[in-house]
Formats: C-alpha cells, structure tokens, sequence
C-alpha cells in the first residue's frame, strides 16, 4: 500500500473511531448515564479527532527540487504540476497547502512588510484582512498554475528595507542578499502563503508545509521555533549532483535537526539522481555512485543511512502522469514513499490511538463504576426485601431502622467530603495563579520593555534567561499543588471505597512533564538562534532577537493554554467519579428507605416492589453488557490497522 493509499485509509480508520464514539455518546444519552462533563469531554474528542492533521515539511535549500517532490508524492495522479515547478527559485516565502471546510478555494498571502512589526504569522492569521486573497479556478490547469506562481512573486528594494524587514545583506551574497548594480537586493514580496485546494489528501487532514532557501528560513522565527518542530516528518532534499554543501548542512543542523535528540520523522532525499543516467556508465557503475552518495550524505548529517533515499522526483512525476510502470521504479520513488507509509502514519496512529483511548476508557470505566454501583444497590435492597416475606412487622420495623442509621451514618460521612471539597477549591484556586495567563502577560511585557531597553548581547540574554526562569517557577508550584491534590483525592478514594464499598478506582495522575519540555525545547532553540545574531550589527540584531522573542512568547502562551485546559480537565476528571458516587450512594439509601416504609405501611406492595427490582436488575445487567460490547468494539478498531478501521466499523 503506497502513501496515499495509506493515509487514506488511515483516515478511514479516523472516521471509524468517531463514528464508535459517537454511538457511545448517543447510547449514554438514551440510557441516561450522561453528565454534562462526560459530554463536554466527548465533543472535545470527536472535534480533536475531526481537527486532526498530519504536516510533512519539505525543507531545503533553492533549486533542490523541493516543489517537484512534492508535486511527485501527493499529486502525481493529479495528471498535472499543482505547485509551480521550474528552474531556480519558485518558494519564496513557507507556503501552507491545506483544506479548510467552508472556504473557497484560493490563495492567502500575508505581505513582507508585515515584518516590520513584532506580530507572528498565527496572530496574523486572526485578520484577515491583512492577507491578499488570490482566488483558485480548480477547473483550469492553466489558471491554476498563473495563481500558484504567485507564491514566487519578488520585488526590489533598499538595503535599508531589506536589513529592516530581517533580511541579512552580504555583498559577495554567500551569507544574505547580494546587492545588484544599482544598490538594490530582491526580497519575496510576501511573507506567508496558504492555500486552500479541495484535494482529497488534503481534505483527510493532510497539511504540506513547503519551506524557502536559508535566508528566508533564518528570517522567520515561526519556522524553525513553531512550524518545523511541529510537523510529524521533514524532508531535507539534497541534490544528488552537489551532495551536501556547506549551506545545506547549515540549513540541517541550525533548522532541521536543531537541538533535538531524535532522528524519527527525519529523512534525507537525494534528488536529481536522473543526472547519473547519462547512457555512458554502466548501471552497475550508476549504483556505485549512488550508494557512495548515500554514504557520505548519511555521514555528513550524522544520518542513518537508512533515512537516506535518492529519487528522480521529475522522473518519479513523470511516471506517474504517464503511467510508466519501469519508470516509477527507477526513480526511486517508491521507496521514499513506502518508508514515509512504515513510519510517518503508524506513529501518527499510535498517537491518536493512545490519546483517544484514554479518554474514552476513563469515560467508559466511570460509567461502569455508576452502572456497577447502581447493580449493587438494586441487589442488596432485593436480597431484603426478599428476606422480608412472611415476616412480621417487627422485623420489618428493625429493617427500617437499620437503613435509617446506615443513612445517617452516610451523612455524617459526608461532612468529611464537604471538606475535602473545599480544600480542593482551595489548591485549584492555588493552582490556576501559578498557570494564570494574566501572570504570563505581565512576564511577557516586563521582558519585551527589558529588551527594548537592552543595548547588549549580555542584557538580552539577561532578559530571556529571566523570562524562562520565571515560567519554568511557576510550573514547578503548580507540580506542587498537583501533588497536593492527588494524594488528598487518592486518600479520600480509598477510605470511601473502604467505608460504604463504593467502587472508586485511584484518581488519574497528571504530569507537567510534556509541558517542560516544551518550555527547554522553546528556549534551547531560542538560544541556538540567538548565538547566529551575534555577528549581526546592533540594530538588526535587536530587531531579529525581539521578533524571535515574540514568537517564544506566542509559543509559550499556547503551551501554557493547553495546561490549563488539560488541568482543567484533570480536575473535573479526578473529582466528578466521586461525586457522582456520593450522589449514587444517596439515592439508594433514599430508595432503601423508602421501600421498606412504602412495606411498613402496606405489606400487600412486597412483592411489586420486589418485582420491580428484579426488572431494575435485569435492565442494569443488559446496560452492562451493551457498554462492555461498545467498548471492545472501541478497542478492536483503536487497535486495529489503519486499512482495518473502516471494514471493523462497518461490520459493527
């Protein structure tokens, strides 16, 4: 099965796992076992299932092939190039190629100059108006091609201009722009570009981000801080004509690879390898130089040879268009995409796999425990009021009391759980000033006035360090009180499992393990960038570092976001088991009592009411068994091949 094949079945599968846990929620609703918080998570799961995507990045330095490939993986049986594909430079600015329901076919493209201000591209993505809207006629290759082009688009401008909008100035042009005669140097004319295209792939969650040269690269912070370490593999082409060149490996180790620890998701494509078919070496001889390229690629980026695979993308397009079966196989493409098939789209599936499961286990089981619970009740009140019949009504008069005292046995119990409540309204409260965004706001400007104010490479540096180490702070309290909240929620568990045998399972732990992380990885990076502005002039310099900061921040922000919706949640998740079974445990002691008055008061109604627990009982042994086949059906398609998804959910 090929790329594509793949990822479409993998987003079969997708659907699969929605459409199980849409019958869930719908069965919850009809059973009425439901709350509003099992809801909410619920439609928190199924829009992060519909919002899921899977990005690849195409990274590489100008005239590599770059577009090419692209064109060659995803849209070969398309019958034609979607992205411009010609000599020299046709990327000029990152280019986002993506599907958005309910928009209209077309290109958005943000503007250079917006450079100029300290705003990232996500917060520009908030106004649209600031974007130029170039609408796409899908039916015409031709009209196509004229409005992708545009993404090529370049103006000339000062020096002044240029050095304004971030971009580096070098008169030999090996390490920035190279002035013409007249002074002037030739910069993109926008920044950003999106496209909308109602590609299948694309409408399945696919999301291509197509990255330019070095100097643009090295411009926009969002790429290297944000986008690239985002996206779930990156394809750094080479040409197999030059090998590895000293801008290459700058692009790799500055960009690509950066400060992280780990090669997953990380391929290397020698393109270009039709320029060895040259009908004078042998293919014998033709092998030989590749593997020799391979080789010394692998080694020079210090690669598993394994993640590196020559192509013919030109070729490989070509092919594919003509349905020249030899063809597709010598250029290699197929390997390149049979390893983004083995790797890319069963880790992503994992992902999903192990997020989705979680949740819906931790619903399932919540609601087992309630079912369980509601069994249990039922069948000690029917064990007696069986023991009731043809008794006296002194013994029945002992069963009222003895409920009646277990009752108010419960109640004094229950003063326990008032205070365990407040102390755990007082620990969130605690809780959420640590992860408060109005604290990260006040950091955020005190840092940006500081780096206003910096004239020194010292006192920028100051102002970063500071600004981490006061995040890094406030997450360590915050690690605290999660805690304190955990072994306090885990005691209460247990002593009222152990005092009235509710079942209660220990609270789900929760780590800001995943967040800190994010937090070194943001500032890790940041200081990788920040040592390659130190041979900048002072302006620049300053200029560069602030919008970089601006992009830690806005990245920080979100992070920051997410803990307090996943804390959020973890609060609501730890807390609701027991109150629903403190609420559960109330109404059957209510309806205990109550049955043995409604005895007390008429003998003639025991064996109705027995009756009717006898159908409560039955009825709660069949809502069992329907949520203990719902969520092995669950499991089987979580756990299933991608391409077995759909067949399991059809079947069901």
């Amino acid at each position: 099965m090929g790329l594509v094949q793949q990822f479409s079945a993998y987003s079969s599968w997708r659907s699969a796992v929605s459409g199980h846990l849409l019958s869930l929620h719908n069965w919850l609703v009809e059973n009425e076992l439901g709350d509003a918080q099992s809801e909410l998570r619920l439609q928190q799961l199924l829009e992060r299932l519909r919002e899921d995507k899977l990005i690849i990045a195409f990274v590489a330095e100008f005239s590599r092939g770059k577009s090419e490939l692209i064109n060659a993986i995803f849209f070969g049986d398309y019958g034609n190039r979607i992205l411009p594909s010609t000599a020299g430079r046709t990327t000029m600015c990152p280019t986002e190629l993506l599907f958005e329901a309910g928009k209209p076919p077309a290109i958005e493209l943000l503007p250079i100059e917006t450079r100029s201000t300290n705003a990232s591209v996500a917060e520009f993505k908030r106004f649209p108006e600031e974007w130029r809207v170039v609408e796409l006629d899908t039916a015409s290759a031709e009209a196509m091609h004229a409005a992708l082009s545009r993404v090529g688009e370049q103006k000339l401008v000062s020096q002044e201009l240029a050095a304004k909008l971030g971009f580096a100035i070098d008169a030999e042009g090996k390490s920035g722009l190279k002035p013409d005669a007249g002074g002037l140097v030739e910069i993109p004319c926008w920044r950003h570009a999106v496209i909308n295209f109602p590609h299948p792939l694309l409408e399945q969650g696919l999301v291509i981000l197509d990255t330019p040269g070095l100097n643009a690269i090295g411009a926009e912070p969002e790429l290297t801080l944000s986008q690239l370490p985002n996206a779930h593999a990156i394809l750094f082409i080479l040409a197999a004509d030059t090998g590895v060149t000293q801008s290459d490996l700058a692009v790799w180790r500055d960009h690509v690879n950066g400060a992280r620890t780990r090669q997953k998701g990380r391929i290397a494509v020698l393109n270009k390898i039709d320029g060895l078919w040259d009908g004078i070496r042998s293919e014998a001889e033709i092998e030989a130089e590749i593997s020799r390229q391979v080789k010394s690629t692998a080694d020079t980026l210090e690669l598993d040879a394994g993640h590196v695979f020559p192509v013919s993308a030109q070729k490989g397009l070509f092919a594919k268009i003509s349905r020249d079966a030899d063809l597709l196989v010598k250029s290699r493409l197929l390997a390149l995409e049979q390893a983004l098939t083995a790797e890319l789209i069963p880790a992503k599936q994992d992902i999903v796999c192990d997020n989705t499961e979680s949740e819906a286990a931790d619903l399932i089981a919540r609601t087992r425990a309630l079912l369980e619970t509601r069994r249990s009740g039922v069948a000690e009140q029917l064990g007696e009021l069986s023991d009731l019949r043809g008794k006296n009504q002194s013994v029945i008069e002992y069963m009222m009391r003895k409920v009646k005292s277990e009752k108010d046995e419960f109640e004094k119990g229950l003063q326990r759980y008032y205070a365990v409540r407040s102390v755990f309204s007082q620990l969130t409260n605690n809780l959420y000033s640590h992860l408060g965004m109005d604290a990260l706001r006040e950091e955020t400007r005190g840092t940006r006035e500081a780096m206003l104010e910096a004239r020194f490479t010292k006192s920028l540096r100051d102002a970063m360090k500071s600004f981490f180490r006061h995040v890094r702070a406030n997450l360590g309290k915050s690690a605290g009180e999660i805690s304190e909240i955990t072994k306090m929620m885990e005691a209460m568990y247990e002593r009222f499992s152990t005092e009235h045998g509710m079942k209660l399972a220990p609270p789900a732990p929760f780590s800001l393990l995943r967040y800190e992380k994010e937090i070194d990885r943001l500032e890790q990076g940041f200081n990788a960038h920040f040592n390659t502005l130190l041979n900048m002039v002072t302006h620049a310099k300053l200029g560069l570092t602030q919008r970089f900061f601006e992009t830690v921040a806005i990245q920080v922000r979100r992070t920051f976001e997410l803990i307090n919706r996943d804390v959020d949640q973890w609060l609501r998740a730890v807390m609701a088991p027991l109150e629903t079974q403190v609420r559960e445990y109330q109404l059957q002691l209510k309806r205990r009592l109550e049955s043995v008055k409604r005895i007390h008061q008429a003998t003639d109604t025991l064996e109705d009411r027995v009756r009717e627990l006898a159908q409560m009982q039955a009825t709660l042994e069949t809502q069992l068994a329907e949520l203990n086949r719902i969520a092995a059906t669950l499991r089987s398609t979580l756990h299933a091949e991608a391409q077995e998804g759909a067949a399991l959910f059809q079947a069901a």
